[in-house]
């Protein structure tokens, strides 16, 4: 069974684990606090086989929302969900009355990519070199 919880700052160390699992260079616990302690930021919370297994923080400011993080386990990716997590992301960022919601991936993460241009995100810019790996970051956008 899959579930998604919103989760504020009380989960700051579950969130922080989970980022940990999910990416090279992972947010503390402390700077999960702060982010789930901020104005208008909805922590999402993934629980798949009875284990949390993605998470996602979404912000939302003055009409619009940007997705801050988000990611699933790396033994779970390719099962879908990484679109059920990112339709959260949507609804929150609906919830919250925003018109339109971003987001920046690197451009050589080809998943991430196909995900959000098959739900309707598309390219508004780049950051040159932005992430620690050489990266460029792709700045993407859906109007909701």
């Amino acid at each position: 069974m899959k579930t998604i919880a919103e989760l504020g700052p009380e989960a700051a160390g579950l969130f922080a684990e989970l980022h940990a699992r999910c990416f090279t260079d992972p947010w503390n616990e402390a700077a999960m606090m702060a982010l789930l302690s901020s104005p208008g930021v909805t922590g999402l919370a993934l629980e798949a086989g009875g284990r949390p297994t993605g998470l996602a923080l979404v912000r939302a400011v003055a009409g619009e929302a940007e997705i801050l993080t988000i990611g699933v386990l790396p033994e779970a990716r390719g099962s879908g969900l990484g679109a059920q997590l990112l339709s959260a992301c949507i609804e929150a960022a609906r919830k919250a009355d925003c018109e339109r919601l971003f987001l920046e991936v690197s451009d050589i993460n080809a998943p991430a990519v196909r995900l959000y241009e098959a739900a309707g995100f598309t390219e508004t810019g780049r950051r040159a070199r932005y992430y620690r790996d050489g990266s460029d970051a792709r700045l993407m956008a859906l109007s909701l």
